[in-house]
Protein backbone atom coordinates (compact mmCIF):
# COMPACT_ATOMS: atom_id res chain seq x y z
CA UNK A 1 0.00 0.00 0.00
CA UNK A 2 1.69 3.55 -1.13
CA UNK A 3 1.59 6.49 0.78
CA UNK A 4 -1.33 7.95 -1.00
CA UNK A 5 -3.75 4.77 -0.97
CA UNK A 6 -3.24 5.09 2.52
CA UNK A 7 -4.01 8.44 2.94
CA UNK A 8 -7.05 8.15 0.80
CA UNK A 9 -8.36 5.10 3.17
CA UNK A 10 -7.62 6.91 6.22
CA UNK A 11 -10.12 10.07 4.63
CA UNK A 12 -12.74 7.70 3.62
CA UNK A 13 -12.88 5.34 7.04
CA UNK A 14 -12.99 9.17 8.71
CA UNK A 15 -15.51 10.82 6.25
CA UNK A 16 -17.86 7.46 6.55
CA UNK A 17 -17.49 7.02 10.02
CA UNK A 18 -18.62 10.43 11.08
CA UNK A 19 -21.58 10.12 8.45
CA UNK A 20 -22.81 6.87 10.14
CA UNK A 21 -22.19 7.97 13.86
CA UNK A 22 -24.20 11.33 12.72
CA UNK A 23 -26.91 8.70 11.42
CA UNK A 24 -27.04 5.84 14.13
CA UNK A 25 -27.79 9.19 16.72
CA UNK A 26 -26.23 11.07 19.58
CA UNK A 27 -27.05 8.13 22.01
CA UNK A 28 -24.37 6.03 20.91
CA UNK A 29 -22.11 8.33 22.47
CA UNK A 30 -24.06 9.56 24.71
CA UNK A 31 -25.01 6.47 26.92
CA UNK A 32 -22.63 3.93 26.69
CA UNK A 33 -24.71 0.75 27.35
CA UNK A 34 -23.90 -3.21 26.52
CA UNK A 35 -24.95 -2.66 22.80
CA UNK A 36 -23.64 0.69 22.34
CA UNK A 37 -20.51 -0.58 24.02
CA UNK A 38 -20.49 -3.27 21.24
CA UNK A 39 -21.40 -1.33 18.44
CA UNK A 40 -18.91 1.49 18.91
CA UNK A 41 -15.99 -1.34 19.53
CA UNK A 42 -17.08 -3.16 16.46
CA UNK A 43 -17.49 0.05 14.31
CA UNK A 44 -14.27 1.63 14.87
CA UNK A 45 -12.46 -1.96 14.61
CA UNK A 46 -14.28 -1.97 11.14
CA UNK A 47 -12.99 1.24 9.73
CA UNK A 48 -9.33 1.23 11.71
CA UNK A 49 -9.57 -2.19 9.20
CA UNK A 50 -10.54 -0.20 5.95
CA UNK A 51 -8.13 2.62 6.95
CA UNK A 52 -4.57 0.62 7.25
CA UNK A 53 -5.49 -3.41 6.39
CA UNK A 54 -4.48 -2.97 2.81
CA UNK A 55 -5.85 -6.89 2.72
CA UNK A 56 -9.51 -5.57 3.17
CA UNK A 57 -10.65 -4.22 -0.16
CA UNK A 58 -12.14 -0.78 -0.49
CA UNK A 59 -15.76 -2.11 -1.45
CA UNK A 60 -15.51 -5.07 1.32
CA UNK A 61 -14.89 -2.46 4.15
CA UNK A 62 -17.63 -0.08 3.24
CA UNK A 63 -20.27 -2.78 2.92
CA UNK A 64 -19.22 -3.92 6.58
CA UNK A 65 -19.37 -0.37 7.87
CA UNK A 66 -22.72 0.21 6.36
CA UNK A 67 -24.21 -3.21 7.16
CA UNK A 68 -23.02 -3.21 10.76
CA UNK A 69 -24.47 0.89 10.55
CA UNK A 70 -28.02 -0.15 9.47
CA UNK A 71 -27.75 -3.65 11.95
CA UNK A 72 -27.59 -0.88 14.62
CA UNK A 73 -29.98 1.34 13.86
CA UNK A 74 -32.48 -1.46 13.29
CA UNK A 75 -31.83 -2.98 16.65
CA UNK A 76 -32.53 0.63 18.17
CA UNK A 77 -35.86 0.79 16.42
CA UNK A 78 -36.61 -2.14 17.79
CA UNK A 79 -35.25 -0.63 21.40
CA UNK A 80 -37.74 1.88 21.15
CA UNK A 81 -40.41 0.05 20.10
CA UNK A 82 -40.03 -2.99 22.29
CA UNK A 83 -39.37 -2.97 25.94
CA UNK A 84 -38.82 -6.87 25.79
CA UNK A 85 -35.74 -6.11 23.39
CA UNK A 86 -34.69 -3.39 25.01
CA UNK A 87 -33.93 -5.82 28.36
CA UNK A 88 -32.53 -8.40 26.35
CA UNK A 89 -30.33 -5.37 24.98
CA UNK A 90 -29.63 -3.01 27.59
CA UNK A 91 -30.46 -4.37 30.85
CA UNK A 92 -32.24 -3.20 33.19
CA UNK A 93 -31.33 -0.62 36.42
CA UNK A 94 -30.97 -2.10 39.84
CA UNK A 95 -31.21 -0.43 42.72
CA UNK A 96 -28.30 -1.00 45.14
CA UNK A 97 -29.70 0.69 48.04
CA UNK A 98 -33.05 0.95 49.06
CA UNK A 99 -34.16 3.30 52.29
CA UNK A 100 -30.83 3.77 53.09
CA UNK A 101 -29.50 0.01 53.02
CA UNK A 102 -27.61 -1.49 50.67
CA UNK A 103 -28.75 -4.20 48.66
CA UNK A 104 -25.97 -6.73 48.86
CA UNK A 105 -27.26 -9.32 46.44
CA UNK A 106 -27.93 -6.60 43.67
CA UNK A 107 -24.59 -5.26 43.98
CA UNK A 108 -23.41 -9.01 43.05
CA UNK A 109 -25.75 -8.50 39.98
CA UNK A 110 -23.92 -5.36 39.07
CA UNK A 111 -20.62 -6.62 39.70
CA UNK A 112 -19.70 -3.65 42.08
CA UNK A 113 -17.89 -3.92 45.36
CA UNK A 114 -18.22 -1.41 47.87
CA UNK A 115 -15.15 0.42 47.35
CA UNK A 116 -16.77 1.18 43.51
CA UNK A 117 -20.00 2.21 45.58
CA UNK A 118 -17.93 4.99 47.18
CA UNK A 119 -16.45 6.07 43.95
CA UNK A 120 -19.77 5.98 42.54
CA UNK A 121 -20.65 7.96 45.37
CA UNK A 122 -18.68 10.31 45.57
CA UNK A 123 -18.59 11.45 42.27
CA UNK A 124 -22.00 12.59 43.15
CA UNK A 125 -20.85 15.01 46.19
CA UNK A 126 -22.28 12.14 48.70
CA UNK A 127 -19.90 10.97 51.10
CA UNK A 128 -21.78 9.15 53.10
CA UNK A 129 -23.98 5.64 53.05
CA UNK A 130 -25.82 7.56 55.25
CA UNK A 131 -27.06 10.31 53.11
CA UNK A 132 -28.41 8.04 50.61
CA UNK A 133 -31.87 7.41 50.76
CA UNK A 134 -32.31 5.33 46.90
CA UNK A 135 -29.03 4.23 44.49
CA UNK A 136 -30.29 2.80 41.22
CA UNK A 137 -26.90 1.25 39.07
CA UNK A 138 -28.19 2.64 35.68
CA UNK A 139 -27.70 0.40 32.69
CA UNK A 140 -24.78 3.14 31.30
CA UNK A 141 -22.89 2.46 34.12
CA UNK A 142 -24.10 5.72 35.67
CA UNK A 143 -25.50 5.83 39.47
CA UNK A 144 -28.58 7.98 40.13
CA UNK A 145 -28.70 9.22 43.99
CA UNK A 146 -32.06 10.02 46.16
CA UNK A 147 -30.32 11.78 49.37
CA UNK A 148 -31.98 11.38 52.21
CA UNK A 149 -34.54 14.71 52.88
CA UNK A 150 -34.47 16.62 56.71
CA UNK A 151 -32.30 15.44 59.74
CA UNK A 152 -33.90 11.78 59.71
CA UNK A 153 -33.51 10.01 63.24
CA UNK A 154 -32.39 6.34 63.02
CA UNK A 155 -33.55 3.87 65.91
CA UNK A 156 -31.13 1.01 67.11
CA UNK A 157 -33.43 -1.33 65.12
CA UNK A 158 -32.41 0.31 62.15
CA UNK A 159 -28.82 -0.26 63.02
CA UNK A 160 -27.66 3.23 63.33
CA UNK A 161 -25.99 4.92 67.09
CA UNK A 162 -27.49 8.69 66.64
CA UNK A 163 -25.37 11.43 67.94
CA UNK A 164 -26.19 15.06 68.58
CA UNK A 165 -22.33 16.29 69.14
CA UNK A 166 -20.53 18.91 66.98
CA UNK A 167 -18.26 16.98 64.27
CA UNK A 168 -15.19 15.78 65.50
CA UNK A 169 -14.32 14.22 62.60
CA UNK A 170 -13.54 15.93 59.10
CA UNK A 171 -15.50 13.27 56.67
CA UNK A 172 -17.18 10.02 57.39
CA UNK A 173 -14.59 6.68 58.14
CA UNK A 174 -15.34 3.41 56.80
CA UNK A 175 -14.64 1.47 59.34
CA UNK A 176 -16.28 -2.26 58.36
CA UNK A 177 -16.61 -3.19 55.30
CA UNK A 178 -17.57 -6.91 53.68
CA UNK A 179 -18.16 -7.83 56.95
CA UNK A 180 -14.19 -7.08 57.92
CA UNK A 181 -13.22 -4.69 60.31
CA UNK A 182 -10.80 -1.89 58.55
CA UNK A 183 -7.74 -1.71 61.53
CA UNK A 184 -6.08 1.04 59.69
CA UNK A 185 -9.26 3.85 59.13
CA UNK A 186 -10.31 2.70 63.02
CA UNK A 187 -6.54 3.71 64.20
CA UNK A 188 -6.86 6.68 62.38
CA UNK A 189 -9.32 8.10 64.48
CA UNK A 190 -7.58 6.97 67.59
CA UNK A 191 -10.27 4.40 68.15
CA UNK A 192 -10.04 0.67 68.79
CA UNK A 193 -11.73 -2.86 68.42
CA UNK A 194 -13.10 -2.94 71.69
CA UNK A 195 -14.80 0.97 70.97
CA UNK A 196 -16.41 -0.48 67.96
CA UNK A 197 -17.99 -3.38 69.66
CA UNK A 198 -19.17 -1.60 72.33
CA UNK A 199 -21.14 0.75 69.52
CA UNK A 200 -22.51 -2.70 68.13
CA UNK A 201 -23.32 -3.75 71.07
CA UNK A 202 -25.44 -0.33 72.05
CA UNK A 203 -26.82 -0.70 68.44
CA UNK A 204 -28.16 -3.91 69.07
CA UNK A 205 -25.90 -5.90 66.82
CA UNK A 206 -23.99 -8.59 69.48
CA UNK A 207 -21.63 -10.15 66.45
CA UNK A 208 -19.45 -8.39 64.06
CA UNK A 209 -20.74 -10.92 61.69
CA UNK A 210 -24.10 -10.03 61.32
CA UNK A 211 -22.33 -6.32 59.99
CA UNK A 212 -21.82 -5.69 56.37
CA UNK A 213 -20.85 -2.11 56.99
CA UNK A 214 -20.03 0.62 58.88
CA UNK A 215 -18.98 3.49 59.17
CA UNK A 216 -17.94 6.51 61.93
CA UNK A 217 -19.69 9.87 60.65
CA UNK A 218 -17.99 13.37 61.34
CA UNK A 219 -20.36 13.75 64.95
CA UNK A 220 -18.94 10.24 65.98
CA UNK A 221 -21.22 8.39 65.98
CA UNK A 222 -21.32 4.86 64.10
CA UNK A 223 -23.62 3.96 61.04
CA UNK A 224 -24.29 0.45 60.39
CA UNK A 225 -25.76 -1.49 57.20
CA UNK A 226 -26.72 -5.28 58.93
CA UNK A 227 -25.70 -7.96 56.67
CA UNK A 228 -29.21 -9.66 54.57
CA UNK A 229 -28.05 -13.00 55.23
CA UNK A 230 -25.79 -12.89 57.90
CA UNK A 231 -22.87 -15.10 58.41
CA UNK A 232 -23.03 -17.64 62.09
Amino acid sequence: MDVIELLLRLALAFTVLLVLTRIMGRKEISQLTFFNFVSAISIGTIGGSLAIDASLSVRNGLIALVSWAVFTVFLGYLDIKSKDVRLAIDGQPLIVVKEGKVLENELRKARLDLDSLHVLLRKRNVFSLNEVSYAIFETDGTLSVMKKTGDQTFTKKDGNVVSNSPSVYPIPTTVVSDGKINEANLQSLHLDQKWLHQQLKSAGVPSISEVFYAEVQKDGSLYIDKRNDPVH
